[in-house]
């Protein structure tokens, strides 16, 4: 199993630090999220340029934002973004992709699009369109919500066949699953209305479908949660529950208390292995 962490909040200095701390201390991944307004009050940094910031402060960690909405990005620009990042981490960008929550207010209350379902459609075509521009071939795109003549996209991504893509499923949902399975890694959701528990054998039975339909092998589960800083092994038992029902990474992910001091003990403490 590999160990990310979720950095929340902080000033762009000390998110950058932090980012070289979780390094040090042995983390596998550092992660942001993507966001452009959460209220008034919410400090708000863009992703791409922050994460260029962690790839000069780092040399090894996997790097990306957790998640990024698609539907509200033009997908040429996310491509040459991507790809850039790529390049300058020498590899190491994921790039985990869902709808977004409507929390952001940059949705509805700028004019993009809120539906569910037209915003599904758009991260199926931009998905796509990734994958070709990101090939460095002329490629050329006629959808629904995007089309475009044939252009070339040099340079390309260091990673082949493609830059990791790790796609927000909604359990039980056959066609949000089947998105999920197209690409490199499950982001795990249970749809609300399902009445469905979030637990260990929710997941176990996502793995379960999935084997039945690909190979796990290369294929990532990535679980979020929050483990003590103090209590070693709590938080390996913590996450034992979670790998043995499938799970390949672990991301440390406290969203709701922003104490940075708080953060930086987790940081430092080490991933919750064991």
């Amino acid at each position: 199993m590999q160990y990310g962490i979720i950095i929340t909040g902080g000033s762009v200095d000390e998110q950058i630090e932090m980012a070289s701390a979780a390094e040090r201390a042995g983390w596998d991944g550092v992660f942001t999220w993507d966001g452009i307004h959460i209220g008034d009050e919410q400090p708000v940094l863009d992703p791409w340029v922050l994460m260029a910031g962690f790839a000069v402060a780092t040399t090894r960690v996997r790097l990306g934002a957790i998640v990024m909405p698609l539907a509200r990005r033009r997908p040429w620009k996310v491509a040459r973004e991507s790809a850039t990042l790529d390049l300058m981490s020498k590899g190491r960008l994921v790039l985990p992709v869902g709808l977004g929550t409507l929390d952001d207010s940059a949705f509805s209350r700028v004019g993009e699009l809120s539906d569910r379902r037209l915003r599904a459609e758009r991260l199926d075509e931009t998905l796509d369109i990734l994958q070709g521009l990101w090939s460095g071939t002329p490629f050329g795109y006629q959808g629904r919500h995007y089309s475009f003549e044939p252009m070339t996209f040099t340079p390309t991504p260091i990673q082949r066949p493609r830059i990791p893509i790790w796609v927000v499923g909604g359990w039980p949902s056959e066609r949000s699953m089947s998105r999920a399975i197209r690409y490199d890694g499950l982001l795990p959701n249970v749809l609300p209305s399902s009445g469905l528990s979030y637990d260990p054998p929710a997941v176990a039975a996502m793995r379960d479908w999935i084997a039945a339909r690909r190979s796990l092998s290369g294929f990532d589960i990535v679980i979020e949660g929050i483990t003590p800083h103090d209590d070693r092994g709590a938080a390996a038992g913590e996450v034992r529950r979670w790998r043995e029902a499938g799970g390949t990474w672990w991301i440390e992910a406290d969203w709701l208390d922003m104490d940075m001091n708080k953060l930086r003990r987790r940081i430092e403490a080490g991933p919750p292995s064991g």
